[in-house]
């Protein structure tokens, strides 16, 4: 990865998720990755590709909805995460792509101090 493109993505994911408590900077598979409680919510897979924590049942329909914008390679078929093409998708997409990962991800005591509502939402 290109150091200012990989340095651009990476300030971008952070930013997106600087609202969602213990988020964490960390690296997934030598790649930058944003965790929370050790788990993977999304991680810098290369100059324009996210790789996000998303359930196997929904994975196809993003696919599906936005083929321009999610896909998966071969690697990736089976696994609940989905892959992005960051240049694609706002920011705003995907913020709320993080904050749906994050909210599946996180513990309930993090979600309910969030948002307490969100203390419901299964995890995986």
């Amino acid at each position: 990865m290109a150091e200012p493109v990989k340095e651009a993505l990476t300030a971008r994911l952070e930013r997106l998720a600087s609202d969602l408590p213990g988020v964490e900077t960390g690296t997934s598979y030598g790649a930058m990755a944003l965790k929370v409680a050790g788990k993977m919510i999304a991680c810098a897979r290369s100059d324009d590709v996210v790789v996000l924590s998303m359930p196997l049942d929904e994975k196809e329909h993003f696919i599906e909805m936005a083929p321009d914008i999610y896909f998966e390679t071969p690697h990736y078929h089976g696994w609940p995460a989905i892959l992005v093409h960051a240049g694609a998708i706002d920011d705003e997409a995907l913020r709320r792509r993080i904050a749906e990962a994050w909210q599946r991800r996180a513990p309930a005591k993090l979600r309910r101090a969030h948002r307490p509502e969100a203390a419901s939402i299964p995890r995986e």
